[in-house]
């Protein structure tokens, strides 16, 4: 993506986008910023186009900052020329970011460049998906034909058998090469190859769906010489991350570099509380239980030094990490990422008065116990973890992948809540005891558990896991 594209999703009060925007690019929207799936799903409208100009004007006419995020380029078969004609109509200012259009892209991630010296020296883009509601067809396929160069066509996975056809019938040879990219750029990215003669067949033969980009002509063989985009070790599986929107797309993305097709299927939402950091010179520790608490706690401190004074303990390696991006060095992390493991790692500490810091709502283990050797405890709540609502298609992708993770107790419980439980031959993953316990309290066993209770760890658990699956099928 574009500087200017991210600067303006970092200030937009409203983003609609699709569903085939890059990884990553509602990482630096706003907290408080309405994001409105307006994509399609295997070529069918997810969202009428008619509702989504009434969501432009709505939101334009109120006054708000909206970006209408779309993958690709707008201005190429993404009907972002319509709707830019649409708001200048009803007076609203447009600007317009381009983007790399998935005709280039698609079939540069397959190895084939549209344009070779001695193979290629034009490229046409054609689309094969026409408005439905025309008597006649805009193209000219005598010319098309004819067309000294390479033929891109968009949206046409389901007439590939018509295209073929009235290509030849133009005068193209049947052995002219074909390639299909489906998904491309994508880490599930897969590109059938064949003839103008026996790409059809071959395309339904290998399940190939929407969204792909079919290559037509010369170029289309190199595929094979310059194929680069190789898959990693989760290829082929789909995977559901059910954390928070704003930690599920860094985990989404690194998932995605591993090879696997992502369901983001946020089951919770992180919610601040308006919460006021205490003098801390009476408090012997500081305990901080989580990232999203060390993330709101240097939030509220505004400089590293107001912590100053106790020492800091941190549960688990992922909360440390967070504490020293705010330039804090904990001065106790426990070996295992519970509080269990904090309770044990304080036993011989003496201790007179301890300030937790940690969610609204959690385990009361450590306090109850540092309560029992006679300290005195005080919490300090400084977030709170909601439910987010999961719309049907998020719910079906999220119940129909190969593994479902989980990250938190809270997850798990808001999860079956919004989506019901986990589809029997689903393989649940947990980072670790607490989360295994609410799954267990909720009749779910997980098939893994992350040895390390980090992202880390669960990565490298899904991948030891899928690996043994794969020697298991072989």
């Amino acid at each position: 993506m574009t500087v200017r594209a991210r600067e303006l999703i970092a200030r937009a009060d409203v983003i609609l986008y699709d569903r085939l925007i890059p990884d990553g690019a509602l990482d630096g929207a706003r907290a408080d910023a309405l994001l409105v799936d307006v994509g399609k799903v295997g070529g069918g409208e997810q969202v009428p186009q008619e509702a989504t100009n009434d969501l432009l004007l709505e939101h334009g006419r109120a006054g708000r900052e909206v970006v209408r995020l779309k993958g690709g380029d707008p201005f190429v078969f993404g009907r972002g020329g319509e709707e830019a004609q649409l708001l200048r109509g009803a007076g609203i200012a447009v600007e317009v970011v381009p983007g790399v259009t998935a005709g280039v892209a698609a079939p540069a991630y397959a190895g084939i460049p549209v344009t070779q010296r001695g193979m290629a020296a034009a490229v046409a883009f054609v689309t094969g998906h026409e408005d439905p509601g025309k008597d006649e067809t805009q193209v000219d396929w005598p010319a098309l034909a004819a067309f000294p160069g390479t033929l891109v066509f968009y949206m046409g996975v389901r007439k590939l058998d018509r295209i073929a056809a009235q290509l030849v019938a133009g005068g193209r040879p049947p052995s002219e090469p074909v390639a299909v990219i489906q998904r491309g750029t994508f880490a599930d990215q897969r590109t059938v190859s064949g003839t103008l003669a026996d790409i059809a067949l071959r395309a339904r033969e290998a399940g190939v769906r929407a969204p792909a980009i079919t290559v037509v002509g010369p170029v289309a063989a190199l595929h094979d010489e310059l194929a680069w985009f190789a898959s990693g070790p989760l290829a082929g599986r789909s995977i559901a991350v059910t954390r928070a929107r704003a930690q599920a797309s860094a985990l989404a993305g690194r998932l995605r570099a591993l090879g696997a097709r992502v369901v983001e299927a946020p089951a919770i939402r992180i919610e601040p509380l308006d919460a006021r950091l205490p003098d801390l010179a009476g408090f012997d520790l500081l305990c901080v239980t989580s990232p999203n608490g060390a993330r709101r706690l240097l939030e509220l401190a505004h400089d590293a030094r107001a912590l100053a004074g106790p020492a800091i303990a941190a549960i688990g390696p992922g909360t440390a990490e967070a504490l020293r991006a705010g330039g804090i060095e904990p001065d106790i992390v426990p070996p295992r990422a519970i509080a269990e493991s904090l309770v044990e790692e304080l036993a011989e500490r003496p201790l007179t008065r301890v300030l937790i810091a940690r969610a609204e709502q959690a385990r009361d283990v450590l306090p109850d116990a540092l309560r029992e050797r006679g300290i005195d405890v005080e919490i300090l709540a400084l977030y709170r973890t909601v439910p987010e609502p999961l719309d049907g298609a998020a719910r079906e992708a999220a119940l129909g992948a190969d593994y479902v993770t989980f990250t938190s107790a809270s997850a798990v419980r808001f999860f079956v809540e919004a989506a019901g439980r986990p589809a029997a031959g689903q393989r649940i993953v947990s980072i670790g005891p607490v989360t295994s316990t609410a799954l267990r309290e909720h009749g779910l066993e997980p098939g893994v558990e992350a040895v390390e209770h980090t992202p880390d760890g669960l990565l490298a658990a899904l991948v030891a896991d899928a690996r043994r699956d794969s020697g298991a099928a072989g």
